[in-house]
């Protein structure tokens, strides 16, 4: 299946591919020390989440897709040098709508779990500004 959405975003940043099918995505991502915020090494939340936002779009894999809103919950931290893969998964479609369960961990821990609520636009979200 090839990848329709977010094609410029930063793989560094956000994570990289590693399994895309119909209404499912996986994206991994290695915390750099970019993302830290301390002397000791914690990541960022907002990376992690990134890293979860790109696995929503990318199971939804729609060109025009846009998060509208999102419930997350962070379980245990995450340092630089932490090997992560977001797992996720549409859970709910009704129109335009899909809601998509993401799950980030760190081997078999999970660091953070969220429902993304996304949205298929008929034109790009700057298009309708």
């Amino acid at each position: 299946m090839d990848v329709r959405t977010h094609a410029k975003i930063d793989p560094e940043l956000c994570g990289s591919p590693l399994e895309l099918g119909e209404g499912f995505a996986e994206v991994g991502m290695t915390a750099t020390e970019r993302m830290a915020v301390d002397g000791r090494g914690l990541v960022h939340g907002g990376f992690v989440f990134g890293l979860a936002d790109h696995a929503a779009m990318l199971a939804v894999n729609e060109p025009t897709v846009v998060l509208g809103r999102a419930e997350t919950r962070f379980v245990r931290p995450v340092v630089v040098g932490d090997e992560l893969v977001a797992g996720a998964e549409i859970i709910e479609r009704g129109g335009n709508k899909r809601v998509v369960y993401v799950e980030v961990r760190r081997g078999d821990e999970v660091t953070m779990t969220g429902e993304l609520v996304c949205y298929v636009l008929d034109r790009h979200v700057l298009d309708q500004r």
